[in-house]
């Protein structure tokens, strides 16, 4: 649609609200009680034609109109799903009427009514009452294109959710996948906590933060790259069980799969271990299904995945030796097959290398779910190890499709060996990738006591994106992040061809 036919139909609109205002009718609406949601009118209408049903009120948005004279259909659309107006211009005033003409697509109407349906079975409010309730100025996108421009629509997210199918359920399913992971932890006595967003260190992950400056203190703080040093601070002041979903930020990359502020669930139990963490992670998995009111095996592109419980379990060592071919404490080996899949290996300490050919050649051919355990214990400098090869932590990944969703340890809870981890990060990583500053107050705490503890960490939005068959991280969050929007200096919008 040209910009010229855009502004002529927008002044027709702006021409109808000076017609509803004359009418002396408020067209920014008032509050609309004893409204139902539209789902359950829909559940009480009658299923036989001709049968006059209940009197109902209900309120929505108009999505689609049809003039037929003294006859006009619409339907009108609330965030439950859509339902039929039939408005007959015999049941109102000539007033009422001139009212009723000056709906457009997109306005905002509560209707009063009584259930019925028509004569080709379709579900409708026969209206005896029409309550303005917002005037849309804004012309809605057009069906076959407009409402197809993607980088318009992560734009303008509010009229994705409006105007395109399954964007709105999608969302919802989002809120519902959250409540269902309170509830699953409130029924095993977890305390939900909230930490601080802006911290003095960057610590708990290895990634890039971001940083800003606090003007009154005069200091530089970084706005968090994880949840785990702050819940597990808790857990030594006696917190036993104790999570937090919440906002983390790293200044990284973005794909598919990647947004600089993503949302994560990270807890922790007392008294448990990695084992005992796959088995929760198994039941958060499970019962988020179930609330969005699917079965077991899901879609997922075009493979499907089975989440029946129990997920099959596999050694780092062996899916390495399996897939690159040979032994990862294999030096020689090592090199060989970090050339064969083009891994940089310059300046690099063995397990590093060995886990970026983890990253090319294995993670990739799991499908899953998996948990791929017993990670090298050099790369991770939080986890216990384990008893009977302290070469080896006690972590565990979860992995399906290639796309890792959740992260564990056994946590580490020795003060003395987590401050020399803390003071021998590994070789290779960049300064500003790593914890590389000593968290002194972090050591402080573990010597006043952590009980041995299990901990768990996984990827909301991914999460989201697995159960609702999503592709795009961008899919699942109501605001990704985006380029600046491109304007001339008339402040209109232009073309941006660059990506998002």
């Amino acid at each position: 649609m040209s910009a010229e036919t855009t502004d002529r139909l927008e002044a027709a609109r702006l021409e109808k609200l000076h017609k509803i205002e004359a009418l002396g009718i408020d067209p920014w609406g008032q509050r609309f009680d004893d409204h139902v949601a539209i789902r359950d009118a829909r559940e009480k209408c009658p299923t036989e034609k001709g049968v006059v049903g209940a009197e109902i009120r209900v309120a929505g948005r108009v999505m689609l109109r049809n003039d037929k004279g003294k006859l006009k259909f619409m339907h009108i659309q609330d965030w439950t799903g859509r339902i039929q107006i039939m408005l007959s211009k015999s049941e109102f005033t000539d007033e009422q009427w001139e009212l009723i003409n000056c709906i457009d697509l997109g306005d905002i109407i509560g209707v009063d009514g009584h259930l019925k349906v028509t004569n080709t079975g379709e579900s409708t409010v026969g209206a005896t009452q029409v309550t303005f309730l917002t005037k849309s100025l804004a012309q809605p996108p057009e069906k076959f294109h407009g409402a197809k421009d993607i980088e318009m629509l992560l734009r303008q997210r509010y009229v994705d959710l409006i105007y395109n199918d399954g964007v709105l359920e999608r969302m919802l399913k989002r809120g519902k996948i959250i409540n269902s992971i309170r509830s699953t932890l409130r029924d095993r006595n977890f305390v939900e906590a909230e930490t601080p967003v802006l911290h003095a260190i960057a610590g708990g992950a290895a990634a890039r933060p971001f940083i800003t400056h606090h003007n009154t203190l005069d200091m530089q703080l970084y706005l968090r790259i994880a949840l785990e040093l702050h819940l597990k601070r808790l857990m030594v002041g006696g917190v036993e069980r104790v999570y937090e979903i919440g906002r983390v930020f790293r200044n990284e990359g973005v794909d598919s799969t990647h947004n600089p502020e993503f949302t994560m669930i990270e807890l922790y139990q007392a008294y448990g271990n990695y084992e005992t963490m796959m088995d929760l992670t198994e039941a958060i998995f499970t019962n988020a299904i179930r609330a969005t009111d699917q079965e077991m095996v899901l879609p997922w592109g075009e493979k499907e995945i089975d989440f029946t419980p129990p997920f099959q379990r596999a050694k780092y060592g062996d899916l390495f030796k399996e897939h690159a071919g040979c032994d990862m404490h294999d030096a020689a080996g090592v090199m060989e097959a970090a050339k064969r899949f083009h891994v940089d290996t310059k300046g690099k300490a063995h397990d590093l290398i060995v886990n970026d050919i983890f990253e090319e050649a294995v993670e990739s051919k799991l499908i899953g779910p998996v948990f791929v355990i017993d990670y090298p214990a050099s790369m991770c400098p939080l986890t216990k190890r384990k008893t009977s090869d302290p070469t080896v932590a006690e972590r565990f990944e979860l992995f399906i499709d290639g796309l890792e969703l959740a992260n564990a340890y056994t946590e580490l809870n020795d003060p003395r060996l987590q401050e020399e981890l803390f003071l021998t990060q590994l070789e290779g990583q960049k300064e500003e990738d790593s914890m590389a500053k000593m968290d002194h107050d972090f050591v402080r705490a573990l010597k006043v006591g952590m009980p041995p503890a299990g901990g768990l960490g996984i990827g909301i939005d991914r999460l989201v994106m697995l159960i609702t068959n999503s592709h795009s991280i961008r899919d699942v969050i109501y605001f990704p992040l985006l380029r600046h929007e491109v304007r001339n200096a008339a402040g209109e919008v232009e073309e941006d061809s660059s990506e998002t």
